[in-house]
């Protein structure tokens, strides 16, 4: 195999490969006064955000964990961002212990509405 091509083949693969991630949905499960935003590619778990309920209209964001090799992605910001439409969606308030969550609310002044 020549050069280019070695060049070629990495090149698809590498595109193929930022077209799934790109593609990732946040999902939300919820159970027990506790849930997560997560983000599974290929059936895999690539990141995960955890929160627990604070009375009926808070949610406490204590965690957020993106896998190795998935750094750089902007899978936690998705994660944080579903986190906040699902607040407004809810009419609920959002507290970010996580300091990943905090730094993106520091971040993103659009997002502090549900602080």
């Amino acid at each position: 195999m020549s050069v280019s091509q070695r060049i070629n083949l990495w090149l698809v693969f590498f595109t193929k490969k930022k077209q799934t991630n790109m593609s990732a949905e946040v999902q939300l499960k919820i159970a027990d006064n506790k849930g997560f935003f997560y983000i599974d590619i290929d059936g895999k778990r690539e990141a995960m955000m955890t929160f627990v309920f604070a009375g009926e209209n808070k949610i406490i964001i204590d965690h957020t964990e993106v896998y190795p090799g998935n750094e750089g992605k902007g899978f936690g910001k998705k994660m944080v961002t579903k986190a906040v439409e699902y607040a407004r969606e809810h009419g609920i308030k959002i507290i970010p212990l996580c300091p990943f969550a905090k730094s993106v609310f520091d971040k993103v002044a659009e997002f502090r509405d549900v602080l």
